[in-house]
């Protein structure tokens, strides 16, 4: 896949992004495509924020792909710091073709570059598909996670 740039995203990809995060049954029931303005301010807060990386694949003109790095500094595990991967999305165009192992090992070797000691991601219980991929790349599950929501 050599003709895939990624890059930072700027706030003209945000339309894209959310159409991928919402082209699927759980993201379709928890986006809104319809109105930007929360993604837009969402964006902004993470543009500033030296810690996040929201990146985008691009073939050509067109946004493929998507992901979101945020490093943590810590004082667990002697004062690591780690990095959690967010919103893997490849558009379904392009599924199957290894974009999305590339955008994994863009997230690995940018975490490896930030000083990072681990790299951790969550995937829902009811994509069992991705937890294969994940599993291939050599992510291992270890843990249970859990939420509360506000």
């Amino acid at each position: 896949m050599t003709d895939i740039d990624i890059r930072t995203a700027v706030s003209g990809d945000i339309p894209a992004i959310v159409a991928m995060l919402a082209d699927d049954t759980r993201g379709a029931a928890r986006e809104s495509p319809d109105d930007l303005s929360p993604y837009l301010a969402a964006y902004e807060r993470l543009r500033t924020d030296p810690h996040q990386f929201l990146m985008v694949a691009v073939r050509g003109p067109m946004v493929v792909g998507t992901l979101q790095l945020t490093v943590i500094p810590g004082l667990s595990r002697r004062g690591s710091t780690r990095s959690v991967i967010e919103g893997v999305r490849v558009h379904s165009s392009e599924r199957g073709q290894g974009l999305g192992a590339q955008l994994i090992e863009w997230a690995i070797e940018e975490s490896r570059r930030q000083g990072c000691s681990l790299v951790q991601l969550t995937s829902d219980m009811a994509r069992p598909e991705a937890h294969r991929f994940y599993e291939r790349l050599g992510f291992v599950g270890s843990h249970i996670g859990f939420k509360y929501q506000l």
